[in-house]
């Protein structure tokens, strides 16, 4: 089984604007508001932090956690959010471990339960997140799936 690297953004702050680009192109969301929640997180503005598997220096896998992903639910916070794993990479168990990293990660900060939404189902479940409830989506015209980690 091939040996990848797990870290926060702060252990490889320099690769910032890679991470910043990396996400943009996976979901859309502009480069400029990556920037913004990793500076956050760098400058220990909040604990909501970004977690990225490489592979020989490369970015394969990552998640960021942030306030609130988008849904009317404002209440649940913070929220895991761009989960996301290169396609070729996907069943080495990455995701799993970076989502079991950001909540150790934030239990040891004293942030806890943590929520997602998402489409998936039995995915989340493998990794101890529970289905909480139906949330509406900004700008979405079905409702979307909310889990909790607590």
């Amino acid at each position: 089984m091939k040996k990848y690297q797990y870290i926060t953004l702060r252990e490889s702050p320099t690769i910032k604007d890679l991470a910043a680009e990396w996400f943009h192109s996976k979901w859309g969301v502009p480069k400029e508001a990556y920037l913004g929640c990793m500076n956050a997180y760098l400058n220990k503005e909040t604990e909501y932090g970004w977690y990225l598997c490489l592979d020989d220096g490369k970015i394969i896998g990552g998640l960021g956690v942030i306030e609130n992903d988008f849904h009317d639910r404002k209440d649940l916070t913070p929220n895991v959010c761009a989960v996301y794993t290169e396609e070729a990479c996907r069943g080495n168990g990455i995701a799993g471990q970076l989502l079991n990293m950001v909540v150790e990660d934030l239990k040891s900060k004293g942030i806890t339960p943590l929520y997602l939404i998402t489409d998936h189902t039995g995915f989340y479940e493998q990794y101890g997140w529970k289905f909480l409830c139906m949330v509406q989506g900004d700008g979405e015209e079905k409702m979307t799936r909310m889990y909790i980690h607590r």
